[in-house]
């Protein structure tokens, strides 16, 4: 009878999914309606909600998340991308790869996919429009940079990651350095041979001026970057002090900058108006230098409070979300899932079998279900397996993570895709198609970082800060 209730269960709950009821209520209506069909008791809810909560290292999800807010809000992201495209302007497609760009060092800073989906793409999509490049691809393209946003550190997923397997998250966002610049790399080749084939983007010159005064623009992303890789690295911080360092720099960069910028913006302005630098004005504008549209960084003090309420709504989503799958992971293994799956992917045997077996399991949850609760359900089942079998567990945290990421834009859920659409207004099927080159990237990539197990522990043997094991 226990069997027959719980696939109702399942079923409706699916069929609440499917309707668009928030994940954290469809977790919320399984777990409770479980508990009741296996007489697990209702009090230990709101003792695991707590405790699922009540961990140090989960205090850096919130930091990192306002971070990308003030980094958003000072308009360092702008100026990131400005950088990035006066270093690629000159290829083809150069400034879509610039795009791709960006969306990594934006990931270096806040740890979130559609955070940086968002905010590249409000920056780069009309730009790139504008460029010459087709709409739909564009779209794609900051869609599909939104991916690295959990995988280069720090990384908001690698924190849940980390608590929940008992890893250290350090070990965690160093080993996602170097596949996380894979990735972008495969990216960019992948966009350069499509705008290669289709004659897309405006080529610029070279010009060494024009990228010393884009890096010197950016100057407070990149000291961002830096600090918090050093710190981590370096093992001068742990991640949840880093978050705290990174969000603190970033709030007094942006104080700063705000009347800094606004007083030479209006002797620019003043300048141009009077005839004196209308030329050059206009070839900056023409280069893709930062003072084209005259934007302001930074932010004056009243703008704070929303600034701090948008991270707060944002953490509000995430918090619960984490709570109610320990949960539900805690009720999956009194059911026996573990040792279901572990008899499964034992029946592959040998090391290459089980690995691709998991990233196989990986990838179908992770066209259907978001990247917190997938790795809140299966990181815990398939981490064991694979471990057990010799893979090392900071090669396969990377390897799971991949996985995850590349289902931000893959159909039917693609959240980055649905992030792309409301951003650009395309429908989101139509944003599929223009996906595929970078899908396929992503994939061979995948494959790389699955075979070569140095991508991800390289660093962590000649840093000191884990133990390198190989297969």
């Amino acid at each position: 009878m226990e069997p027959l209730l719980i696939g109702l269960i399942s079923a409706a709950v699916v069929g609440l999914f499917i309707l668009g009821v928030p994940i954290f209520l469809v977790i919320g209506f399984w777990v409770i309606g479980v508990s009741l069909v296996i007489d697990f008791t209702l009090a230990n809810l709101g003792v695991t909600l707590y405790e699922g909560l009540n961990f140090y290292g989960l205090l850096a999800m919130p930091l990192f998340v306002l971070t990308g807010d003030l980094i958003k809000g000072a308009g360092i992201a702008k100026r990131m991308s400005d950088f990035a495209y006066s270093m690629l302007g000159w290829l083809r497609g150069g400034l879509a790869m610039a795009s791709l760009g960006a969306s990594g060092l934006f990931a270096a800073i806040s740890g979130s996919n559609s955070a940086t989906t968002a905010t590249i793409g409000s920056i780069m999509h009309p730009e790139m429009v504008k460029g010459g490049y087709d709409t739909n691809f564009a779209a794609a393209t900051v869609a599909a940079g939104g991916t690295v946003g959990i995988i280069i550190p720090p990384s908001i997923i690698f924190i849940v990651y980390g608590f929940l397997l008992n890893l250290s998250i350090s070990d965690l966002f160093i080993g996602g350095i170097l596949p996380g610049i894979l990735m972008v790399a495969a990216m960019q080749l992948a966009c350069w041979a499509v705008c290669q084939i289709n004659g897309w983007g405006e080529l610029i010159r070279v010009n060494a001026r024009r990228i010393a005064r884009t890096a010197l623009g950016a100057w407070p992303g990149f000291a961002a970057i830096a600090l918090v890789i050093w710190g981590i690295y370096s093992g001068a911080f742990s991640p949840t002090e880093a978050a705290g360092i990174s969000a603190g720099f970033c709030l007094i960069a942006g104080l700063v900058s705000y009347p800094v910028y606004r007083m030479l913006t209006r002797k620019r302005v003043a300048a141009a108006s009077a005839g004196a630098a209308v030329a050059e004005a206009q070839t900056a504008g023409a280069e893709g230098s930062p003072w084209r549209e005259l934007v302001i960084p930074g932010f004056s003090p009243g703008q704070l409070p929303t600034l701090i309420m948008r991270s707060g709504r944002i953490t509000g989503l995430l918090a619960p979300l984490v709570a109610v799958s320990v949960v539900m992971q805690q009720i999956l293994t009194l059911m026996g899932a573990r040792e279901a799956i572990t008899g499964m992917l034992g029946a592959f045997g040998g090391y290459y079998a089980v690995l691709f077996a998991c990233m196989a399991l990986v990838l179908i949850a992770g066209t259907i279900l978001e990247s917190l609760p997938n790795t809140i359900i299966l990181a815990p089942i398939l981490a064991p397996i694979a471990v057990g079998m010799g893979v090392d567990p900071i090669h396969f945290a990377v390897i799971f993570l991949v996985g995850d990421a590349i289902g931000f834009i893959t159909p039917p859920y693609g959240l980055n895709l649905y992030v792309a659409s409301g951003i650009t207004g395309i429908p989101y099927f139509r944003l599929v198609k223009y996906t595929l080159p970078y899908l396929l990237a992503l994939l061979a990539c995948w494959l790389v970082i699955a075979l070569v197990p140095d991508l991800s522990t390289a660093l962590l043997f000649y840093s000191g800060a884990g133990v390198y094991s190989n297969p």
